[in-house]
């Protein structure tokens, strides 16, 4: 039996095992579609050089996600590419995806990025909520004073007696006794 060969270190699992394995099947099979054609090569090369940089996590074209429809926007390539032509290496991504225990960088930012917004709308929608018990809360007090207005109004038209208030007292001091 042969032994899998581990560069600098890594784990079996790791995102660079599962890359090594993707480079290595990618020129096994691009080397052998040579012999039927160079558009086959030329895809099943794309294919490899997608699946490395999704399962090491720097997509460059893709969302970073780890599904079919990533593969083939990271290759370059229409998604039936993989689903009917090169079935094979479809299958080898998501045995691949499959053997890792973690989720690429990209997706692990995505999600720290997805909690924190979602922290952020939960605190936004509480501030909102507040203030729209502040606005009922005015809403009545403006209700309120305008019937105390509309009492007021038309007690005077009725012939009601209103009073001025007094006015504030002058302080002592300033007031100059008469003699």
């Amino acid at each position: 039996m042969i032994e899998p060969r581990h560069e600098l270190g890594e784990k079996p699992g790791e995102p660079q095992t599962a890359a090594a394995i993707a480079t290595t099947v990618g020129t096994v099979l691009a080397q052998s579609a040579q012999v039927n054609t160079t558009e086959d090569a030329a895809e099943i090369k794309a294919i490899t050089d997608a699946m490395v940089r999704l399962l090491v996590g720097i997509p460059l074209r893709s969302d970073g996600q780890l599904t079919v429809k990533s593969l083939a926007e990271e290759a370059g390539l229409k998604r039936n590419k993989l689903t009917h032509k090169h079935t094979g290496m479809k299958d080898l991504f998501y045995a691949l995806v499959k053997s890792q225990d973690s989720r690429p960088r990209i997706a692990d930012e995505l999600h720290q990025r997805n909690v924190e917004l979602k922290k952020k709308l939960k605190k936004a929608s509480e501030a909102r909520a507040a203030l729209d018990e502040q606005v009922k809360q005015l809403v009545r007090v403006v209700h309120v004073l305008e019937v105390e207005n509309h009492q007021l109004r038309k007690s005077a038209e009725e012939g009601g007696v209103i009073r001025a208030l007094p006015t504030a007292r002058r302080n002592s001091a300033s007031r100059v006794p008469q003699t």
